[in-house]
């Protein structure tokens, strides 16, 4: 899917990377990961998204270590924007900085075109034990670019929603299984009051912050960002009535400081029982804890006229072509996305952290299926049906769900991003970001026009 038949010329990649290269250069940094001296122990360095699974990984690498003496890990995290504009600096300029980082399904087909990753699929067969073929195939598929893997999964992931079924049952309100936005909208509203608010959403600007879910809302209410013309659709009425309904939500059952609130935000925000629902990733139920993981129930991403609106992800380690420790890299990405290291987080950590998304046979261990089994359904059957090539009611030209698959769309989801995060403020309307949004896409959509 993501990895094939991407919907552009390779002259435009190359213009596309030539600009994103000239505007990081000026900052680049040195190079930080060459080969370097003749001791017996090598050192890799990982420059990691900060999430709860990055920090249990954290937690494990003494395991690695005690295994692979020669190998020592080094791993960067910082927040989901930080590092990906380091990460991007890093493998625009060929620095060699990281050898391994985390990078999504946005970045692997594009990067892997531009000849920016390591092809990981000669290392894969040189492994009998890594199974590839086990590896769940959508989020396989996602990562594939001309039948190679070029990044191999740490976690996968759909979207879904979650919801404290004490908390909705004390208002007397049930949750169907395949709810509709208006249904959740209406539950949102009827459970808010002074000490709980009904709804947590993502405002915190960013394209892969608060118009991830934003996203999947438009597409399910008939919205797309380019028709198959590349002409620019933000001030179509889907896209009005879309912006409209979560900025709404957010002002009449939403969490206070939505314009602040991201992933991590959100889930604390429902681990301490200050939301009653949240919609967002479905791996954030494996990082639930006390009364949040006893009471809560999951239902799929809400919908409008599209069903199945949930969207795909993935964080992935890949290796930059320009590491030179290739060898030690990718010794760490096969035993951090291994079936043992499943074993190992569940038998260390507690089975409902491995994990989910990546491979077939974590669903079949007893354990796991024993504490994921209220999430892991839905995990997969959404994961399943998350299709990056028909994410819209109407045709377009692209890939993606919750971003467009052109490297243009990493600045251009910030820039839009922005103007929604002043609307959920109270400084802009509606109709006044969408038609700043629409000249900064309609911009965009110039260059792919014929």
């Amino acid at each position: 899917m993501t990895g094939r038949n991407l919907p552009f010329l390779d002259r435009r990649l190359a213009l596309g990377a030539l600009g994103l290269l000239i505007a990081l250069v000026g900052g680049a940094c040195s190079g930080g990961a060459g080969g370097g001296g003749g001791g017996s122990q090598t050192t890799i360095t990982l420059g990691a998204v900060d999430n709860p699974s990055m920090a249990d990984l954290k937690k494990l690498v003494p395991d690695f270590q005690s295994a692979h003496p020669n190998i020592k890990v080094n791993i960067v995290t910082l927040p989901e924007d930080q590092i990906r504009q380091q990460v991007t600096q890093d493998v625009a300029t060929q620095s060699g900085r990281f050898d391994l980082f985390t990078i999504g399904t946005y970045e692997v087909p594009l990067w892997a075109k531009l000849g920016w990753l390591q092809n990981l699929s000669p290392y894969i067969a040189k492994d009998s034990s890594y199974a590839p073929d086990d590896l769940i195939p959508g989020i396989k598929t996602a990562l594939t670019y001309k039948n190679d893997l070029y990044a191999v999964p740490f976690y996968g992931e759909s979207s879904m929603l979650m919801y404290r079924k004490d908390l909705l049952a004390a208002k007397g309100v049930t949750m169907p299984d395949h709810p509709t936005w208006d249904q959740v909208a209406a539950a949102a509203r009827a459970v808010n009051s002074s000490s709980v608010n009904g709804i947590c959403l993502r405002g915190l600007p960013g394209w892969g912050e608060q118009l991830a879910p934003l996203d999947t809302v438009v597409n399910t209410f008939g919205g797309r960002w380019f028709d198959q013309n590349w002409n620019a659709q933000l001030t179509t009425q889907p896209w009005h009535d879309a912006l409209t309904f979560y900025v709404n939500l957010l002002k009449s059952a939403g969490e206070p400081g939505a314009g602040n609130a991201g992933f991590t935000e959100c889930l604390n925000a429902y681990n301490s029982g200050k939301v009653a629902m949240w919609y967002d990733a479905t791996v954030a139920a494996s990082f639930f804890t006390g009364d949040a993981a006893k009471n809560s129930g999951y239902a799929y991403a809400p919908t409008k006229v599209k069903d199945w609106s949930g969207w795909l992800w993935a964080w992935t380690l890949a290796m930059g072509s320009a590491s030179t420790k290739k060898d030690a890299a990718w010794t760490f990405a096969d035993w951090a996305t291994s079936k043992d290291y499943a074993k190992l987080v569940g038998t260390k950590l507690g089975w409902a952290r491995v994990s989910p998304g990546t491979r077939t046979s974590t669903y079949d261990i007893p354990e796991y299926k024993a504490a994921a089994g209220a999430f892991a359904q839905v995990t997969l059957d959404s994961i399943a049906h998350a299709d990056v090539t028909h994410a819209t009611v109407d045709p377009v030209p692209y890939v993606g769900i919750q971003y467009v698959d052109i490297t243009e769309f990493q600045q251009l989801g910030d820039s839009v991003s922005q103007e929604f995060a002043k609307v959920i403020a109270g400084n802009e309307t509606v109709d006044q970001a969408l038609q700043k949004a629409q000249a900064l896409a309609a911009a965009v959509g110039k260059v792919y026009q014929h």
